[in-house]
C-alpha cells in the first residue's frame, strides 16, 4: 500500500503537488510548541522526498532552471510551516489596530512567503545531489542543514521554529545539543524524519535504519546518561521573578503608568511563601517601567523604598542618551541593575533589534509611504555595538537577552566577566494566548542547555520561569497568570566541549553528510553510466 501512495505522490503534477507541499509543511508545525506532536514529521518529511523524486528537470534549460521545480515544492512546504508555525505574528499588529491592521496579511502570509525561500533553497541543494534510496535523504537533510544555517544571520536572521526544535520537545532530548548544537541537530533530524521515504523501494533500507537507530538511540541515551549524571549545586542567590500581565493597550496609556508602576513595587515586596528565603535579585520583564528611569528620580526613589538592603533589581527599561549639539536623542531597549539606595550601578542595551518592530529597515524609503515601527520610539531604537555581561551583586554576573535575542544560538557570545546565569526578559503579551510565547520560551530554554548555564526568564503575561542549566523547569508561570516565582537560582555546569569545538560542530556534521550523499550520488551515476 506505501509503494502505492508513494507513486500516486510522485506523479502528481501542478496545483495537487503544490497543495500536498504546503500541506505537508503546514502538518510539520504541529511539532512545535505547544503541541510538540514530533510524530507528523515522520510523515511530512518522506512525503516530502517523495515529491522531491517526482520534480523532473527541466531538460535543456539552464543548470538554474532545471532546478525549479524542486525548488517550488520546498517553497511550497516552507510556505506551509511558516503559515501555521508564525501566523500569531499578526496578533501583535492588532494592539494598535487602526494605524497597522493593515499591515496583518504581510505578517501572516508575507513574511511566511519570505521564509519559504530558504526552504526553496534546502530543496534546489538537495536536488543537486539527489540519487536513489539513503543517499536522497542525506542530500535533503544536506539541504535543510545550510538552509537553516543561512536563516539564522540573513538580513539580521531569523531561526525561529528552526527544524531540529522539533527533535528536542523534553530536556531528555535537549541535551544532545552540548555536542552538536542547533544547526546540526537541524540537518540530523531531517535523516531521521525522512528516513520512511525508503520504505518504499527498500534500497538501502537495512542501512538507512542502522543509521536511524544509531542516531536515535545517541539522542535518546545520551541525554539519559546526562540527566542521570547531572549534579548541579544551589550556588546562585535567590531570585524572584515578576509577573504582571499588563495588557498591551495599557502600557503605555499615561493614566495608566502609576497604577502600572504601582502594581510591580506591590508585587516585589510580597512576603515569600513556603519558608523561602527572602529574594537577593528581582527581575522585571522588558519595558516594564513605565518611564525614563533617569529623568525620573521618583521612580528611583519609590524603587528604593521596596528594596530591602542588599536587593538588586533587574528592570527592563528604555534608556536614552542625549547627545551634545542638535542631534536627536537615542533611545534603547534595556535592561536596569538598581540597588536598595535607588542607584542605577548597571545597565545592558539590546543588540539584535526586531525588524520592523524596534527599527526600520529601509527607513527613509519607507517612512515615504507612511510605514512606522510598531513599537513606535522617535527614529527607532538604537541597537547597542556589544553584549556585555552585567554584574549584578557580589561575584555574580548575568548574561543578559532581551525579548528575541535568546533566539539566536550563534550570539551567545559576550565581553566582561564570565557569566553565572543568563536573564531573558521579553513582553510576549503583544502575541495574547497563541503558541508564539511557548516556542519563545522552548528557544529560551534550549540557550540554557546549548551555555550550560541556569536561566531566568521574566515576561510580561508569561511564560516565566526558572531554568536549570539542563533545560530543565525549576518554577513556572502559566501564561496570562499574575504572580511571583521565588526560586535558587542553581549553579553552572561545565560543557562536554571547549568554545573552540562548538564553533566547528556544525561544520564536522554538514560535511559527513555531504560526503555520504556524493558517495551515494556518485555511485548512482556509475551505475547509471
Amino acid at each position: 500500500m506505501i509503494q502505492r501512495l508513494a507513486g500516486k505522490i510522485i506523479l502528481l503534477s501542478g496545483w495537487r503537488r503544490a497543495g500536498l507541499a504546503f500541506l505537508m509543511g503546514a502538518l510539520a508545525s504541529f511539532a512545535l510548541p505547544p503541541y510538540d506532536f514530533f510524530a507528523v514529521c515522520f510523515v511530512s518529511f518522506p512525503v516530502l522526498v517523495w515529491l522531491i523524486d517526482g520534480a523532473v528537470d527541466n531538460a535543456g534549460l539552464g543548470p538554474i532552471r532545471r532546478l525549479l521545480p524542486a525548488a517550488a515544492i520546498g517553497w511550497w512546504f516552507g510556505f506551509g510551516y511558516f503559515v501555521f508555525g508564525l501566523w500569531w505574528i499578526g496578533n501583535a499588529l492588532l494592539v494598535d489596530a487602526d494605524n497597522f491592521a493593515w499591515a496583518i496579511p504581510f505578517a501572516i502570509l508575507g513574511l511566511p512567503a519570505f521564509l519559504a525561500f530558504f526552504y526553496a533553497l534546502a530543496t534546489m541543494l538537495a536536488r543537486l545531489l539527489w540519487s536513489d534510496g539513503l543517499g536522497r535523504v542525506l542530500a535533503l537533510a544536506f539541504g535543510f542543514g545550510i538552509a537553516e544555517w543561512l536563516r539564522s544571520f540573513i538580513l539580521t536572521g531569523f531561526p525561529w521554529n528552526a527544524i531540529g526544535y522539533a527533535a528536542m520537545p523534553v530536556p531528555v532530548l535537549m541535551q544532545s545539543s552540548v555536542i552538536a548544537g542547533l544547526l546540526a541537530m537541524n540537518a540530523l533530524a531531517v535523516i531521521v524524519f525522512a528516513m520512511p521515504a525508503l520504505l518504499v523501494d527498500r534500497r538501502d533500507l537495512k542501512t538507512g535504519l542502522i543509521l536511524v537507530l544509531l542516531l536515535a538511540s545517541a539522542h535518546v541515551g545520551y541525554g539519559v546518561y546526562r540527566l542521570n549524571t547531572a549534579v548541579v549545586e544551589a550556588k546562585g542567590p535567590q531570585v524572584r521573578i515578576v509577573q504582571p500581565s499588563i495588557p498591551q493597550d495599557l502600557k503605555w496609556e499615561a493614566n495608566a503608568r502609576r497604577g502600572i508602576f504601582d502594581k510591580y513595587l506591590a508585587m516585589t515586596s510580597e512576603a515569600t511563601k513556603d519558608g523561602k528565603p527572602k529574594p537577593q535579585v528581582i527581575i522585571w520583564p522588558e519595558t516594564s517601567v513605565p518611564y525614563i528611569l533617569t529623568k525620573a528620580p521618583e521612580a528611583l526613589k519609590s524603587i528604593a523604598d521596596v528594596l530591602e538592603d542588599g536587593q538588586v533589581l533587574l528592570a527592563g527599561a528604555i534608556r536614552v542618551e542625549e547627545p551634545g549639539g542638535s542631534g536627536d536623542p537615542l533611545y534603547y531597549n534595556s535592561i536596569f541593575a538598581i540597588d536598595s539606595n535607588g542607584e542605577i550601578t548597571g545597565a545592558a542595551d539590546k543588540v539584535h533589534l526586531v525588524p520592523f518592530g524596534e527599527y526600520l529597515p529601509l527607513e527613509r524609503l519607507l517612512r515615504r509611504f507612511g510605514v512606522n515601527e510598531v513599537v513606535e520610539m522617535p527614529g527607532g531604537f538604537t541597537a547597542a555595538t556589544t553584549r556585555r555581561s552585567l554584574p549584578v551583586i557580589d561575584a555574580f554576573n548575568v548574561l543578559p537577552l532581551i525579548c528575541y535575542e535568546a533566539i539566536f544560538p550563534a550570539e551567545m557570545s559576550y565581553q566582561g566577566a564570565p557569566s553565572d546565569a543568563i536573564v531573558n526578559v521579553t513582553n510576549d503579551a503583544w502575541y495574547g494566548d497563541t503558541p508564539g510565547p511557548y516556542q519563545h520560551f522552548r528557544q529560551a530554554q534550549l540557550r540554557a542547555v546549548e551555555q550550560g548555564l541556569p536561566l531566568v526568564r521574566a515576561a510580561n503575561n508569561g511564560l516565566s520561569g526558572v531554568i536549570d542549566p539542563y533545560g530543565r523547569i525549576i518554577d513556572a508561570l502559566a501564561l496570562d497568570a499574575v504572580g511571583v516565582v521565588d526560586a535558587t537560582l542553581p549553579g553552572k555546569v561545565q560543557l562536554p566541549l571547549g568554545e573552540v569545538a562548538r564553533h566547528y560542530q556544525f561544520w564536522v556534521v554538514i560535511g559527513l553528510i555531504v560526503i555520504a550523499s556524493l558517495a551515494y550520488f556518485l555511485r548512482r551515476r556509475a551505475r547509471v553510466g
